[in-house]
């Protein structure tokens, strides 16, 4: 190798190249490409009316459609009985037309997300650990459905619409640090 092919080389290693560093994403199987869109077809559900014909149509299907779980009445008993302070006289009406249908009772509960994370800066640096930042960026939705002899009662959502965030991570020992904290089991 020439001297200046390694000097090049190393010039392009110092300068960054980011494209370098690992990337991960995190997308859970879903109709939906944004947060909206989740938000949009929850919109389209009325409590009394949507019947499960509606629901597979709007694809909330749990046979069909993946990360949908399937709540009986015991579980939904559970995520609104939190302590024995409340009584079914608590809740919404919904929930409590719900449970107490007991197996006409069932819930759909959907978690979905798409979260991205890339690490950004110099190669150099991130490998030997002397500096790392990573970049966050997507969203979540959760939704709650219940449905009573096929007929939708109460639905609930809530999630992150936007997520953004830095990790900056600085070790001014690079290597030597990293080796020291495995060591001794202290972070330096």
């Amino acid at each position: 190798m020439t001297s200046r092919t390694a000097i090049a080389v190393l010039a392009c290693l110092l300068a960054g190249c980011s494209s370098m560093l690992p990337k991960s994403k995190e997308v859970t199987a879903s109709q939906w490409q944004t947060y909206q869109d989740a938000e949009e077809t929850f919109d389209k559900i009325i409590p009394g009316q949507t019947t499960v014909a509606d629901l597979r149509a709007m694809k909330l299907d749990p046979a069909s459609n993946a990360n949908i779980a399937i709540l009986n009445y015991a579980d939904v008993m559970r995520k609104f009985m939190l302590n024995q302070s409340f009584s079914i006289n608590d809740l919404d009406i919904g929930v409590r037309e719900c449970v107490s249908a007991k197996v006409g009772c069932r819930g759909l509960e959907i978690n979905q997300n798409s979260v991205q994370k890339q690490r950004m800066g110099n190669v150099v640096l991130d490998v030997l650990g002397f500096y790392r930042e990573t970049h966050t960026a997507g969203w979540r939705f959760n939704g709650l459905i219940l449905l009573r002899d096929g007929v939708v009662v109460y639905k609930l959502t809530s999630g992150q619409p936007v997520i953004r965030s830095t990790e900056e991570n600085q070790n001014p020992l690079g290597p030597v640090q990293a080796i020291g904290s495995r060591v001794t089991g202290l972070p330096f």
